[in-house]
């Protein structure tokens, strides 16, 4: 099935995929500054660490999701490929879902944290993120068989 050479090769989902990474660090860099600011004139240093943890977690979880990928992705071209990237997503997806859990519980009631600017912080965050993977899978010029190895044409002896 797979080819030695194949063995080698890279996703061509990568670079997107860094991409994505790149550009949604830079925009929650925005959001982290744009967020802070109006945390904390609105409701004061509480409002500053509420935007500062709602963004970081909002970058964490798509962070998380890239990276998982990007690291099943090295199992390209191995017979556990399939087993490997669906495992490997679905355990960031796990590990998203149980690390939101622990922070709800542990953030619910911190008397130094305004929830309104840390829910608003965390919907930019998800907003702008959606936004940039939109973005950079629209403007990435992948092929839509890519990763295939075509057979060669017959030789005529």
């Amino acid at each position: 099935m797979t080819d030695a050479t194949d063995a080698g090769r890279t996703p061509t989902s990568n670079p997107v995929l860094k991409r994505a990474l790149v550009w949604g660090g830079l925009l929650a860099a925005v959001i982290l500054v744009v967020a802070g600011v109006l945390g904390l004139v609105f409701a004061g240093v509480e409002g500053l660490v509420s935007a500062v943890i709602g963004t970081v977690m909002a970058v964490v979880f798509m962070a998380i999701t890239a990276a998982s990928i990007l690291l099943a992705n090295r199992f390209a071209g191995s017979d556990v490929f399939v087993g490997a990237f669906f495992g490997i997503v679905l355990g960031g997806w796990l590990l998203k879902f149980i690390l939101f859990i622990v922070l709800v519980v542990v953030l619910r009631d911190a008397p130094w944290l305004n929830t309104t600017v840390l829910f608003l912080s965390i919907v930019a965050g998800v907003i702008a993120s959606l936004v940039v993977d939109v973005l950079v899978v629209a403007k990435s010029r992948l092929p839509y068989a890519s990763d295939v190895t075509l057979p060669r044409p017959p030789s005529e002896d």
